[in-house]
């Protein structure tokens, strides 16, 4: 199994933890036995989750507040980890939104802020976490991408291409630990009814060009996917058929046959 046992000095830190698919995963770790790391920048839902996983799993939950665009905080969250004299043997990058609109018209700042959420924090704290596991030959990282990464999505330019970072990322990532017993696995979600939408600034245009339903998986499934396949090693996950379908026919479609229908399709460049 390539996650670790779970031991009262192991820890999983999950990012992005005070909402959504992160929630879900660490729902889904605490239930299974494991100690979690809960990080966000939301402390009253962090310690209420905590609260919650410790009370009905009897597992160690611990909190740590950081603002992931910020590599000093980054850096504080496995100083954290260490403080309390736990062992980071799985990481969960699920931190992350996106923003919405042409490039022409976005706030340059927020869009620097996704990529340094979506992007930066992802290497970063792969790379602070990676040298122990690879000394403990073992360990398991999750990161968490989106069924965009597979294709361009005008609209959401900045968003599709941090996603594409972290899959190509994290297969590359993997290729390497994989031979010193650390697993990487990338989530790519399609659509899932959370906070994403209204963080990102979507609210606007959610009754344009809906999604068909069969698309939209429950983010309770989506977090059982998610640490099933962290489990068994495995390393892409796509949750629901249609997605999975979606996501391989658009990888492959040519471009100059893709972008046109996806500039009509985008409710934000009308």
């Amino acid at each position: 199994m390539p996650i670790p046992l779970p031991a009262p000095d192991r820890t999983c830190i999950v990012t992005g933890a005070s909402s959504g698919i992160g929630t879900e995963i660490a729902r889904v770790l605490a239930a299974r036995g494991h100690g979690v790391t809960l990080v966000a920048r939301r402390l009253d839902r962090l310690e209420t989750l905590a609260g919650q996983l410790a009370s009905a799993h009897g597992i160690r939950a611990e909190v740590v507040v950081a603002d992931l665009t910020e590599p000093a905080q980054r850096r504080a969250v496995l100083e954290a980890v260490e403080a309390r004299s736990l062992t980071p043997e799985v990481l969960v990058n699920n931190a992350g939104y996106s923003t919405v609109g042409p490039v022409a018209e976005i706030d340059p700042g927020r869009e620097i802020g996704m990529l340094r959420t979506n992007v930066e924090a992802v290497d970063h704290l792969c790379g602070l976490v990676a040298p122990g596991m690879v000394e403990r030959g073992r360990g398991a990282i999750l990161n968490v991408a989106s069924t965009a990464s597979y294709q361009p999505l005008p609209g959401q330019a900045g968003y599709a291409g941090s996603k594409a970072f972290v899959r190509t990322y994290s297969e590359s990532l993997a290729g390497e630990l994989g031979p010193h017993g650390v697993t990487v696995t990338t989530l790519c979600p399609g659509p899932v009814r959370t906070e994403f939408g209204h963080a990102s600034g979507m609210d606007d245009f959610t009754d344009a060009n809906p999604l068909p339903e069969a698309m939209w998986v429950p983010v309770e499934d989506v977090g059982r996917i998610a640490v099933d396949a962290l489990e068994d090693g495995r390393l892409v996950c796509i949750p629901g058929p249609l997605n999975r379908l979606v996501a391989a026919v658009a990888n492959v479609t040519p471009r100059q046959v893709l972008l046109p229908v996806l500039v009509r399709r985008h409710p934000s460049l009308r």
